[in-house]
């Protein structure tokens, strides 16, 4: 396993909680920020404050310029052509809404269909039932088989030649499925279908190249791989962004307002109304720039490390059912688990009491969980900072709220 030791970068992994080392098993719903991030907002705030696009000064111009050089930073990260085609938001959920509100309420008609998955977050589900509702389109969904995988065959059975927009996770945030993203994005094509991936849990752990997987759209959030929160991404072919109508009006978007009309600025501006959250953009191309130095191959050989001895050591409790994929090449880092007996958010109230954080609850993927037939999991998701012994404690924090409850079985 790799020997360096990253926990290290990060001020909030060596504090203590309730008297035991935090072991950190969240980075699914946030990730950890290394002090560099940290210092970096630090800095904007000391140094060039002001609003960017705004002004002739010193300050607004030293602003423009390092946020501008963060657009710059994801562009490349992507592989996307242009860095017209990287829009900043608040988060991922809000580039959906974009791209519900402005690409699916202007494209979208009467008969049409909108095809996502059953194991989609909310925030790739709620706003394709408004535009289906809006629109009197049809959203179908793909079904995973018992191993929340979504096959071939279901691909095919679903998309057809109504199919206007399909909208899928690379990677499931309540499972860890890692989806075969290119072979349905080359089928949807194939159909005359756009394609949106969600790459929220799949951008922090492996190399995702927009070109290669020929993604009309792609969404992501800053938290998720290091940065601070309130900054998110959309990526879009840049023909795309072109014909759609921006979706926050108001300041910095505009080209000229008269008093009964108004045009929009170029790509990205038109886009991104109002002040933006400068210091989380530059916040991300710290963390951009933290991750590429490492290197996203390290990082996957770290996880799938932790991930292949966590899934050899819980296959020993035979209390203890994992849902997700089978096949750790099929799983990114995250174990969604029950214990025999013990209510998921019990068991997250005891883990936090051993210094544990794991996450409780349906994951923002309810549709899912009752496909599945349960209620709730408790959901173990590990990133580059975590090490063989956080396993290990994992481990035996299960044991011990097993043997816990025992007395009542």
């Amino acid at each position: 396993m790799e020997t360096r030791d990253y926990s290290k970068d990060f001020k909030t992994l060596n504090i203590e909680v309730n008297g035991n080392r935090l072991v950190y098993l969240d980075s699914a719903a946030t990730t950890q920020k290394p002090n560099v991030v940290i210092e970096s907002i630090k800095n904007y705030y000391e140094n060039i404050n002001a609003n960017p696009h705004r002004g002739a000064y010193y300050l607004s111009v030293e602003a423009t310029k390092a946020y501008e050089e963060s657009r710059e930073t994801v562009k490349c990260f992507i592989n996307a052509e242009t860095s017209k085609e990287v829009i900043f938001t608040k988060n991922a959920t809000e580039a959906f809404n974009l791209l519900a509100f402005s690409y699916g309420m202007d494209s979208v008609k009467a008969g049409d269909e909108i095809v996502i998955s059953i194991a989609e977050h909310h925030s790739n589900l709620i706003p394709w039932q408004r535009v289906a509702k809006d629109k009197g389109a049809t959203l179908k969904y793909m079904y995973t088989n018992e191993f929340g995988e979504l096959t071939l065959d279901e691909i095919k059975s679903k998309i057809t030649e109504k199919t206007k927009i399909v909208s899928v996770a690379q990677v499931s945030n309540a499972l860890g499925t890692i989806n075969n993203i290119k072979e349905i994005i080359d089928y949807a094509h194939s159909k005359g279908s756009i394609v949106i991936v969600d790459a929220a849990q799949s951008i922090p752990h492996m190399k995702v190249d927009v070109r290669e997987l020929d993604v009309d759209f792609l969404v992501f959030s800053g938290h998720k791989l290091l940065a601070p929160m309130g900054i998110g991404v959309l990526f879009g072919k840049e023909e795309l962004l072109q014909k759609m109508p921006p979706f926050m009006l108001g300041g910095d978007m505009v080209e000229y307002v008269y008093e009964q009309e108004a045009t929009f600025d170029e790509l990205p501006f038109k886009f991104e109304g109002g002040t933006q959250n400068v210091e989380a953009a530059i916040g991300l191309k710290v963390a951009i720039d933290y991750l590429e130095e490492i290197g996203m191959e390290t990082i996957a050989k770290i996880e799938k490390e932790l991930m292949t001895y966590a899934m050899d050591e819980i296959k020993k409790l035979p209390y203890v059912t994992v849902y997700g994929p089978s096949k750790i090449e099929n799983r990114s880092g995250v174990i969604s688990f029950k214990i025999e007996g013990v209510h998921p958010h019990d068991v997250a109230s005891i883990f936090d009491s051993h210094g544990v954080a794991i996450r409780a609850g349906n994951h923002c993927a309810q549709p899912l969980m009752r496909y599945m037939g349960i209620n709730s999991t408790c959901r173990a998701s590990f990133y580059l900072y975590n090490k063989k012994e956080d396993v290990d404690k994992l481990i035996e924090v299960i044991k011990s709220t097993y043997n816990m409850f025992s007395k009542w079985r």
